[in-house]
């Protein structure tokens, strides 16, 4: 029987192979995990199937740091931990991004790290605000109930 040998062959093939696989994907899998780790993933963050969450990682937007986005935007926050004001927030922006305007032979790169300062430090004093009211209202409460 011609049959049974090239079965044979064509089953030591396919044995070979998934034993090729069986090696090889958790060697690549864990120099993903190595990989995600240096880019700021860890196995916390990551999901079963081995995808960032949204929480952060490979997938989610990356984002500045305040410190960072303040210095972009040659911003120097108060000794008393104040906010920086949206006001000049919105003023240093709109002189920054409109020197470095492209059509006026900038850098879109600076442009955007500028763009991206100004988005975090407004969703920063957004946070601030929102979390002196909650104060403030807890604070309200607590002084009608004495």
């Amino acid at each position: 029987m011609v049959v049974g040998p090239l079965a044979r062959v064509l089953l030591q093939g396919a044995v070979m192979g998934i034993s090729i696989l069986a090696r090889a994907l958790p060697a690549a899998y864990g120099k993903a995990l190595q990989n995600a780790r240096k880019g700021g993933i860890d196995a916390a963050t990551a999901g079963a199937d081995g995808v960032a969450s949204s929480a952060g990682g490979m997938f989610a937007k990356n984002r500045i740091k305040r410190d960072e986005a303040m210095m972009v935007l040659n911003l120097v926050e108060d000794k008393g931990g104040k906010v920086v004001q949206a006001e000049i927030v919105q003023k240093q922006f709109d002189k920054y991004f409109a020197a470095n305007s492209v059509e006026q032979g900038g850098s879109f790169y600076l442009q955007s790290k500028i763009y991206r300062a100004k988005e975090l430090l407004d969703e920063y004093i957004k946070e601030k605000r929102l979390e002196e009211k909650e104060a403030n209202e807890k604070q309200q409460t607590t002084q009608e109930k004495q």
